[in-house]
């Protein structure tokens, strides 16, 4: 037995409360080493003759990455009062080995209290709850100024005729609210049911990330009676609708800004940002802290008692006077823990199923213990599943692999709600991606839509367009059918009505790999429930692949064709599909 590659704690994404009553046990190990686990457990203060009253439950492997093996088991806490070890073998002949807190015996140390892991007690509180809506949404990105122009009224001067030109840091095509309004029919046609718009508030860029007003709609895209109609009208559709907000640094017209700029040392507003030194000095580097070293982002001090209620009298002001429905908060992680948790409480104190997304690309345990995020751009899925698809890096154990170590890193109710996305504004599109393979492209989006989390969809790929790194990725909407890729179309909205069609394929359904495929690189895996499962087969190959099914999916239906399949499957190539059991 390994024992150095054995883990657990306590919390976290390895111990933690699923719902009231209900506790999610992780342990980890070596890859195959151990035969089985088994979690014995109970209430600290339960005893009977002197001894504690203990329960067992079988653990099984969930997870599987190139190094260690995930174990997990859910258990009905005993009075909200949880201890435990586990029981470790690793081979059925073999005596077993508990583990605990104090490290290793031959057998259960019920007369050492302290030896045993412990939740100390089960405080709903600390149960994550993230919003329920959430889990059956599907996304649609919007670039606000790329969409469509509806409104040649509030056109920015220099616009320019709608997708003339290719995009550029610079340049407008006019793109505003009422281009969204007049294409709501289309979304709502294509099976959206929430809009993620990049930022919208008053700013002098393209893009809006340089924020001068944060009460303020940049004139451009309208006024806040537009803003509120357009509203109105998505959630008469069912559409949900986020905003991106900017709290890590402002633009560099933000009035507190300027002023500092003006006053100097002297500036009521100095304490507002994280300047080093006076005068303020721009090149080679700015002397003041900023988004990267853009001198024109100058980063905001969160632990200012002024800056810190500005920020959530903003966040609370767009729910409170618009409705929306969710935050998505720009490079979040460079924002301190304290602000993000009173942020948290501020606004679900005004709508308490409001969905606060965190943009953070990297491990993110931290903002996601039910205090701060909801949820966090998943970035680590969205870059296994372009380097199997699309970039071809690696193979099929690989990508079960990363994919596994992506979900085994969070608690399920975390992975639940997951921001899956393939592409967004700050990264090529996904047929640029696969370089024209629109047949890779249709895999991941299959991948995608059939996944634990919230899939996004970035406005366009539903019609193949194109685009490198930004700016190329925030081309001008193509509108003109004839130019749009109909068949991509009708794959899409296909797709997607299957997910809001099946429970399972939503966040319903716990994911697991049945067999990851080197050779001829194909994946398939397994959405379940205790009363139905559903597998999906994808073959990132040119070869067509004869695949004999599981005996529980003898006599499947094909989701997709409504056929049923009895014995074997034939994956076309780069082909895929989808069977109810």
């Amino acid at each position: 037995m390994f024992k150095e590659a054995i883990d657990h704690r306590p919390k976290n994404n390895y111990a933690y409360p699923y719902d009231d009553e209900t506790l999610h046990i992780k342990l980890r190990s070596k890859k195959n080493d151990l035969n089985s686990v088994t979690l014995i457990y109970g209430d600290p203060f339960d005893w009977s003759n002197e001894e504690p009253i203990l329960y067992e439950s079988n653990m099984q492997v969930v997870y599987q990455d190139e190094l260690y093996d995930y174990w997990f088991t859910s258990i009905k806490t005993i009075n909200r009062r949880t201890h435990y070890v586990f029981s470790l073998k690793d081979d059925e002949n073999s005596d077993s080995i508990i583990y605990s807190e104090r490290g290793y015996f031959k057998e259960v140390p019920k007369q050492c209290p302290p030896c045993f892991f412990k939740v100390p007690f089960l405080n709903p509180i600390d149960v994550f709850k993230a919003p329920k809506w959430v889990k059956d949404t599907v996304w649609y990105q919007i670039f606000p100024e790329r969409f469509a122009n509806g409104d040649h009224s509030n056109d920015p001067e220099g616009t320019l005729k709608w997708g003339s030109k290719d995009p550029s840091p610079s340049n407008f095509f006019g793109g505003d609210f009422q281009g969204v309004i007049d294409h709501l029919d289309y979304l709502e046609e294509l099976g959206i049911t929430g809009i993620y718009f990049t930022p919208i508030f008053k700013a002098t860029s393209n893009h809006k990330y340089d924020t001068i007003d944060y009460f303020e709609i940049d004139p451009q895209f309208g006024d806040k009676e537009t803003f509120r109609e357009l509203i109105q009208k998505c959630h008469e559709r069912g559409i949900r609708v986020m905003l991106d907000a900017v709290f890590n640094h402002s633009g560099y017209y933000f009035e507190p800004f300027q002023d500092v700029l003006k006053h100097g040392e002297k500036s009521k507003y100095k304490d507002w940002f994280h300047i080093k030194e006076f005068p303020l000095q721009f090149e080679p580097r700015p002397n003041y802290d900023t988004f990267g070293f853009v001198p024109e982002m100058p980063k905001l001090n969160t632990e200012n008692a002024a800056v810190k209620q500005y920020l959530l009298d903003v966040a609370k002001y767009w729910i409170e006077e618009f409705d929306i429905d969710g935050w998505r908060l720009d490079v979040a992680n460079e924002i301190d823990h304290h602000f993000w948790r009173e942020f948290r409480q501020e606004v679900k104190t005004v709508k308490d199923d409001v969905y606060i997304l965190g943009e953070i690309w990297h491990d993110s345990m931290p903002w996601l213990q039910g205090d701060q995020f909801d949820a966090v751009m998943n970035y680590p899925f969205t870059e296994a599943t372009l380097n199997f698809f699309a970039r071809r890096t690696i193979h099929s154990k690989q990508f079960s692999h990363q994919i596994n170590q992506v979900l085994a890193a969070y608690p399920e109710s975390v992975n639940e709600v997951a921001f899956n996305l393939l592409g967004s504004h700050d990264t090529p599109r996904v047929l640029t991606q696969t370089k024209g393979d629109k047949n890779l492209a249709k895999l991941m989006y299959v991948f995608q839509l059939t996944f634990i989390g919230t899939p996004c969809i970035y406005y366009g790929d539903e019609i193949a367009m194109t685009g490198g790194e930004d700016p190329g990725c925030r081309k001008c909407m193509v509108w003109d059918e004839d130019k749009q890729d109909q068949d991509m179309l009708l794959f899409f909205k296909k797709m997607i009505e299957l997910r809001h069609q099946e429970p399972l394929l939503r966040g319903e359904g716990q994911f697991s790999f049945i067999e990851a495929n080197d050779e001829q690189n194909y994946v398939i895996y397994e959405r379940k429930n205790e009363n139905e499962t559903i597998l999906v087969a994808l073959n990132n190959s040119s070869q067509t692949q004869q695949i004999e099914l599981p005996k529980n999916y003898h006599h499947a239906i094909d989701l997709w064709t409504e056929k049923k399949i009895d014995y074997t499957m034939n994956l076309d190539a780069f082909g895929f599909k989808v069977l109810k059991a």
